[in-house]
């Protein structure tokens, strides 16, 4: 250390005999980072801002986890869909359910589920609709015969274009593989018959079948064919589609659309637990309900709608109704869509026989919450969704109830918080049985109840009790 000079000296010297010493002179110290370390604050991401839905704790933090895809859309995320990747148990049905209930108590928000699970003949989703006055839209081939619920491919609110396409889905996902010119051809001709000479009711499934086996000379004439050709170019047309009218699935699409469906009620929700999960059924049910929702119940009022979809693999795996679904997708985005795709494995969407529309759906999904996979399928995920390290290696260890939650690349680990007002509606007696691990993760988290609720009275847009609807 350099020598003072005198008069520099004499100053302290007499300053530190009038107030004592002022600076304590300490030796220098060496260290390792890894010790110096402790001396820092704990630190934690920043969260997504203070205005939506309170989805949990960040883990690390044990800060409050708010989302909300309207909120973000355009600023942090450039898409407004979201999937949600975990194995059965881990808390992806109490995620869905409380996030829905959280999102209904905004003034201008609806919401539509694709319900495919249930027991006992009622879906996952009864004891909800219960709550809120709603009456499930059941599809049920059994019911047929007892008037069920009916959608029509061929309602009139539907444009024709979107009836040819969504008919052309049907056949393809039944057959397996897309039309021939021919084929196409003989279904072109016949819908634009039907649709062109039914005037006084809508135009049915079965008018389409009578045509197909009975086509009408003009539509030989105008390609310069024998009409047998055109008769022959139909058959399988015909045959796919009988079964829509006197098949396995008769009694859901064969007639004119069920009056009294509410499609301005806050949640519908269409149960489709009557069907079997395995079958071809299942994504010809999704491919007509998409369709008919994009032309019923997507408009530019303003409104922001959530359409969520169970075993949503049914959609993705399937080309010809990806297809479908990614146009939804693009369509409903700018009119305030946000579409919310529940599946098991990212390997029952990427290695399916619809992998190119996959990535496409994929990439549109700019959330993904992953809950508890097995390692080698965490690595897997990881890759395909673009996940840092630390994030795969943590994921086979999550306890039910945390996730990880990838927002446009803001990746923290969440819990999930479950209220007292929310449990009975969110966990069935099946869930109780199954996930009673998930009960005892998150029975902690109550002591947050009142923290919960004081953040959502601080939304602007905060409207008290879940709305009610009168649906008939």
């Amino acid at each position: 250390m350099a020598a003072l000079d005198p008069l520099t000296a004499i100053t302290e010297a007499f300053t530190s005999f009038l107030f004592g010493k002022t600076e304590t002179t300490r030796l220098p110290v060496r260290t390792s980072t890894g010790q110096a370390q402790a001396v820092y604050l704990p630190t934690a991401a920043p969260g997504l801002g203070d205005s939506g839905v309170i989805i949990g704790r960040e883990v690390y933090s044990g800060k409050g986890y708010i989302y909300d895809p309207f909120q973000l859309y355009g600023q942090q995320l450039p898409a407004p869909h979201w999937l949600v990747l975990g194995e059965s148990g881990n808390g992806k049905s109490a995620l869905e359910k409380t996030y829905v209930l959280r999102q209904l108590r905004f003034r201008d928000r609806q919401v539509v589920v694709l319900d495919a699970q249930g027991e006992d003949g009622v879906g996952e989703w009864n004891l909800i609709a219960e709550e809120l006055g709603i009456t499930p839209v059941r599809l049920d081939p059994t019911a047929a015969l007892d008037q069920g619920i009916r959608l029509n491919p061929l309602d009139p609110s539907i444009t024709t274009t979107g009836q040819l396409a969504l008919l052309r889905t049907i056949i393809e996902v039944a057959m397996g593989h897309g039309l021939d010119e021919r084929s196409g051809f003989a279904l072109k001709v016949a819908h634009s018959y039907v649709n062109a000479t039914t005037a006084d009711r809508q135009p049915l499934l079965t008018d389409i079948v009578e045509q197909l086996r009975h086509p009408k000379p003009e539509a030989a004439e105008a390609m310069n064919v024998a009409l047998d050709d055109v008769r022959e170019w139909g058959l399988d047309v015909a045959l796919v589609l009988d079964r829509l009218v006197d098949g396995d699935l008769r009694g859901m699409f064969d007639g004119p659309t069920t009056v009294g469906i509410d499609l301005d009620a806050p949640l519908i929700v269409f149960d489709l637990s009557h069907i079997d999960r395995n079958s071809i059924a299942m994504p010809i049910l999704m491919a007509i309900v998409g369709v008919w929702l994009e032309h019923t119940w997507i408009r530019p009022d303003r409104r922001k709608r959530i359409f969520l979809v169970e075993e949503a693999w049914h959609i993705i795996n399937s080309p010809f109704v990806a297809q479908l679904f990614q146009r939804l997708l693009k369509f409903g985005r700018r009119l305030g869509l946000s579409f919310v795709a529940v599946v098991h494995h990212l390997s029952d969407i990427v290695d399916g026989a619809a992998a190119r529309e996959a990535a496409a759906i994929l990439k549109m999904a700019s959330t993904r919450t992953i809950y508890a996979q097995k390692a080698d399928e965490a690595r897997a995920t990881g890759k395909v969704l673009g996940l840092p390290r630390w994030a795969v290696e943590i994921i086979p260890t999550l306890s039910p109830g945390i996730a990880v939650w990838d927002v446009n690349g803001n990746v923290q680990v969440v819990k999930h918080l479950v209220t007292e007002a929310e449990r009975p509606l969110v966990f069935t007696d099946r869930a109780m049985t199954e996930s009673s691990s998930l009960h005892s993760a998150l029975d902690a988290d109550l002591e947050a109840e009142t923290e919960a609720r004081a953040l959502a009275m601080e939304q602007q847009a905060y409207q008290g009790p879940y709305p009610r609807s009168t649906a008939v």
